[in-house]
């Protein structure tokens, strides 16, 4: 174990060291007007919904599994509402859901070679409900609202917000 974890860190660090220097991003102006100065509340039914629809698979190191938080939805949904109201309208992400669970996956068939591994991070269900609610709110702020969003982008979002909840 000790060798992958040497191996990942030694990744991060030339991936680093690679990026100095890397001009910067260009961002276009925001409209007159346009402020981001508050996220709107979630509601009971939108976390339920968001729970309901969550994939079944999940790893075994997470805390609250996808399948057991499904099975206390309804003791579990208004904390977490309003942990999630909470936490967007401070503006805060709390360090624990940053926490994530390395793991590594073969990404070539030689399984006895370090090197034939990358590592994926994992966050928490929870952390990842919390997410998609942000990242919800913010593409309705930046394309459906304010229309801030490249017309030529291609990755990372669609038509529709591929990290909402529908």
């Amino acid at each position: 174990m000790d060798e992958f974890s040497q191996f990942f860190s030694d990744k991060v660090n030339t991936v680093g060291s690679n990026t100095i220097g890397t001009p910067d991003a260009h961002f276009s102006q925001a409209h007159i007007g346009a402020s981001l100065a508050f996220y709107e509340s979630v509601n009971v039914d939108d976390v339920v919904s968001a729970i309901l629809q969550l994939p079944d698979k999940s790893l075994a190191a997470d805390a609250l599994p996808v399948s057991v938080l499904k099975l206390v939805t309804d003791e579990t949904v208004l904390l977490l509402t309003e942990l999630f109201n909470h936490s967007m309208s401070a503006g805060q992400f709390l360090s624990i859901f940053k926490e994530a669970l390395i793991t590594p996956a073969v990404k070539k068939l030689v399984v006895t070679d370090v090197q034939s591994y990358r590592p994926t991070s994992n966050l928490s269900v929870v952390s990842k409900l919390l997410e998609r609610f942000v990242a919800q709110q913010l593409h309705e702020y930046l394309q459906v609202r304010w229309n801030l969003l490249p017309p030529l982008q291609s990755g990372f979002y669609g038509n529709s917000c591929s990290m909402c909840p529908v």
